[in-house]
């Protein structure tokens, strides 16, 4: 009998359902707990794990996650006091919003010699609509193939009136390095330790940041950098709806985040970097991992 190139597995971690996208022939597999804010726990490739995860946070249902692949929706970073006005009513959001605490439905999955995929769903309900009274659907389709982790994105507007979002990924990646060698075409960022705009040329060191740097014009819509107690470059390509990216550490934690946004934080407060999707339709885009 002719072993599948690639598999998927479901298991127990603590309290949570594991889906295991695994490809053979790459050595490469992709973790996620749809039920856990449908977070991506793992990625790995020729046997190297590449995301760096806290298992604390992650069985402790309270807590924000530090690791993984977080899903942020419908907003990316913060509010201000947590609050925002639309169409004069005022609504409180937590920061990167609330899908990443909220489960996810599996509602399909597959393996054959060609790839692994499963896809999850959220929907939008009277808990959502408390702090964002739209009616939505998100799908998500993480895809493994020849190594290449794929998630692929539609964002659904239910409601009958037009729709703001301004999602992102917040990817933590393993290394204690925090001045790496990033391959961007931006020429600028914008640092928010100081809230000045800076020439790329003085670096993208982030040792001693507590704050964020934000990639400001980068028209190529992938960066690369290495991780090099791993002895592995990864490279982020997205869609173009991904204006952004935004680098951040936490002192004396062995990893650095690479997260590609829609917009800069605070959008339901400022307003002038919103996607709008009209009702009854939807956006579909992209974020692709690879590592070599």
């Amino acid at each position: 009998m002719c072993l599948l190139m690639y598999e998927i597995k479901q298991y127990k971690d603590g309290q949570y359902d594991v889906y295991e996208l695994i490809d053979r022939r790459a050595k490469a597999w992709m973790k996620a707990a749809p039920e856990r804010g449908g977070i991506i726990i793992g990625y790995g490739v020729e046997g190297t794990e590449l995301l760096y995860l806290n298992n604390e946070t992650f069985q402790d249902e309270e807590a924000n996650v530090r690791g993984g692949i977080p899903i942020l929706f419908p907003i990316s970073g913060q509010l201000e006091n947590g609050e925002y006005e639309w169409e004069g009513i005022s609504y409180t959001m937590k920061n990167h919003g609330f899908a990443r605490n909220m489960p996810w439905e599996v509602i399909e999955t597959g393996a054959t010699n060609d790839g692994a995929f499963m896809t999850i769903r959220l929907k939008s309900n009277e808990e959502t609509k408390k702090s964002y009274p739209f009616d939505f659907e998100v799908i998500y389709t993480y895809r493994l193939q020849d190594g290449k982790l794929s998630i692929e994105q539609e964002y659904r507007n239910e409601s009958d009136v037009e729709m703001p979002i301004y999602p992102g990924f917040h990817p933590y990646f393993k290394t204690a390095e925090k001045d790496l060698a990033y391959r961007t075409d931006a020429k600028s960022f914008l640092d928010y330790n100081d809230g000045k705009v800076k020439s790329l040329q003085e670096g993208l060191n982030l040792n001693g940041k507590k704050e964020s740097l934000v990639l400001l014009d980068a028209e190529e819509k992938s960066i690369e950098f290495p991780l090099p107690e791993l002895s592995k470059s990864v490279l982020l390509e997205y869609g173009a709806e991904f204006r952004y990216v935004v680098l951040w550490t936490e002192e004396g934690k062995e990893f650095v985040c690479v997260e590609p946004w829609f917009a800069k934080t605070g959008q339901f407060n400022l307003k002038d970097e919103l996607t709008f999707i009209q009702p009854g339709e939807g956006l579909k885009t992209f974020l692709t991992l690879s590592a070599k």
